[in-house]
């Protein structure tokens, strides 16, 4: 069972990135997903989630409206998409992979089974 999150990179203020995450070992359509960051310092922060369904997507306030999850169940992986990067999203960011999260635990990390190694996103301002 192994998550790979990949895509991270420098960026400047302004700019976009793609994070994947591959999913191996196990059918990563029945489980719930989320993406989680963690700066030097500073406790891992909950980013976004996504339902095994696709059908509820959940948000962090400081990324809502430029980052979107997304999953392509063909390519057994998920993605986040993050636009209009500021310096204070530089991380290491991971990927995870959950059973019945719901609207109270989507946040919780320790709610998560499987994670990814973590890719470094770094905002230059």
């Amino acid at each position: 069972v192994q998550l790979q999150a990949s895509g991270g990179g420098l960026v400047q203020a302004g700019g976009s990135l793609r994070l994947s995450c591959a999913a191996s070992g196990f059918t990563f359509d029945d489980y719930d997903i989320g993406w989680f960051r963690q700066a030097p310092g500073s406790e891992r922060e909950f980013l976004a989630g996504m339902h095994w369904s696709g059908g509820d997507e959940y948000y962090a306030d400081s990324v809502k409206g430029r980052f979107a999850i997304s999953r392509d169940r063909a390519k057994n992986s998920a993605y986040l998409q993050m636009n209009n990067l500021k310096s204070g999203d530089t991380a290491v960011y991971y990927c995870a992979a959950g059973h019945d999260l719901t609207l109270s635990t989507v946040r919780d990390w320790g709610q998560y089974a499987y994670w990814g190694q973590g890719t470094l996103v770094t905002v230059s301002s």
